[in-house]
């Protein structure tokens, strides 16, 4: 089949945390809202009342609360467990509608579609009116769906979606007439196409390239010259050749990160372990999840970069397996002795966390001749049974040490949470 014969959607969840918590509570329906980062730091979400306030995204909590008094603005912590419930839902509805390798998840609240084998048989934009709908009936979500011959212009065309209400959702640049194509793209900016970042963006400005537009008039070959072949295949697709399959196949992770910013600054060694504990249990989860081992672990502690009155402390320190492993308690272990290496005394200690990295396939390992079997045996029993108790009791029941405990120095503030409509204590009760 000819690259250009192909036709992509991207279907996207509109302020996708505002969008979960309003989903389940309507009051906060067409009043300011925005969700808050980590220790409820910057704004990571808003609503569209909130961004018409001239509340931009990332601007931290403090530098912005005469605004939020002012205006009433309904302020929220991130939800993270509604929101990774809501996007399973999310994706698992749009698999409905095509094949497996059809379906690329590119983020927790967009997804990829391969709409090629549909455009000879359906009108699209009413296929897509149609995913819309159901998304919003089944889980109260709203979507855009943008529509290209290739992923670069699927992203635009969804941009245009959000932008325009003429579109009513769903944009379809593949079947727009030319003229009206490039009459919209001479009102987006280069910036918008996707992978276009700042320096590159400043650098077509100064080339004279400033929309949409004039990027998909210029020359390709030249273009990857005078940047990369990125930019280059971006040129092309915006010329209609898709140069970017649909990925249907996750990949294999190279590194998992556990890491957060204290709720207020410690100094003492216990409390750091306790949080590494915690950090280290949460990447094993995510490690077995995958059904991976770990190579190497890197420990690392730093203090507030922001705090010009002391001086900037950070320190990691690197541990490497003899074998792969993937039970918790040698991980938590390494990373005690890991700790009691970099911890200094009199810092006030603002982050902490480890990366897991040279990570292999648990079901392709080869252990070494000298392993000793019965440990190994011993370790996996020891997760199976750690990760049932979890399972049916809660994470909180069964942990390394008392991480779990409530009210610790090191947790992160999340002041204003929502409660998780998924569990147990949070259902919704209807009288």
């Amino acid at each position: 089949m000819k690259h250009q014969e192909k036709i992509f959607a991207l279907v996207d969840i509109n302020n996708c945390y505002v969008s979960c918590e309003r989903f389940f509570n309507p009051k906060l329906n067409d009043v300011p809202v925005i969700v808050l980062s980590n220790n409820d730091g910057c704004a990571v979400a808003r609503s569209n009342e909130a961004k018409a306030m001239g509340i931009k995204m990332g601007v931290p909590l403090f530098q912005i609360k005469d605004v939020v008094q002012k205006n009433n603005v309904q302020v929220l912590s991130s939800n993270y467990a509604i929101y990774a419930e809501m996007s399973r839902r999310f994706h698992s509805i749009l698999a409905g509608y095509v094949a497996p390798h059809e379906q690329e998840i590119y983020s927790i609240d967009e997804c990829f579609l391969d709409l090629t084998s549909f455009k000879n048989n359906y009108d699209l934009v009413e296929y897509c009116q149609g995913m819309r709908e159901r998304i919003q009936q089944w889980i109260g979500l709203p979507v855009s769906i943008g529509i290209g011959r290739s992923k670069t212009e699927a992203k635009i065309a969804n941009h245009m979606a959000k932008k325009g209400k003429r579109f009513n959702g769903v944009c379809d640049l593949a079947n727009m007439n030319p003229k009206h194509r490039e009459y919209f793209w001479s009102l987006v900016e280069v910036g918008e196409v996707w992978g276009v970042g700042r320096k590159q963006n400043k650098k077509l400005n100064d080339m004279g390239i400033n929309t949409v537009l004039d990027l998909a008039k210029s020359n390709p070959p030249i273009m990857g010259k005078l940047f990369t072949v990125c930019m280059q295949r971006t040129v092309l697709e915006l010329q209609g050749v898709s140069c970017m399959p649909i990925d249907d196949q996750p990949k294999p992770k190279q590194q998992i990160v556990a890491s957060r910013s204290f709720g207020e600054k410690i100094t003492e060694l216990d409390d750091l372990k306790e949080a590494m504990s915690k950090y280290v249990q949460d990447a094993v989860k995510r490690l077995r999840s995958e059904k991976l081992l770990c190579g190497v672990i890197t420990a690392f502690v730093q203090s507030n970069p922001f705090d010009a009155s002391v001086p900037y402390y950070s320190k990691t320190q690197v541990y490497k397996f003899a074998e792969p492993v993937d039970c918790v308690l040698d991980l938590v272990d390494v990373t005690y002795g890991l700790l009691d290496k970099i911890y200094k005394p009199g810092i006030k200690y603002k982050k902490c966390g480890v990366f897991l990295s040279e990570l292999i396939e648990k079901s392709s390992h080869i252990p070494d001749l000298l392993s000793d079997h019965e440990v190994r045996s011993l370790n996996e029993n020891l997760m199976q049974a750690y990760e049932d108790i979890q399972a049916k009791h809660g994470k909180a029941k069964i942990s390394v040490g008392p991480c779990y405990f409530k009210h610790r120095k090191w947790s992160m503030s999340r002041d204003m949470l929502s409660k998780n409509y998924f569990s147990k204590n949070g259902l919704i009760k209807v009288k």
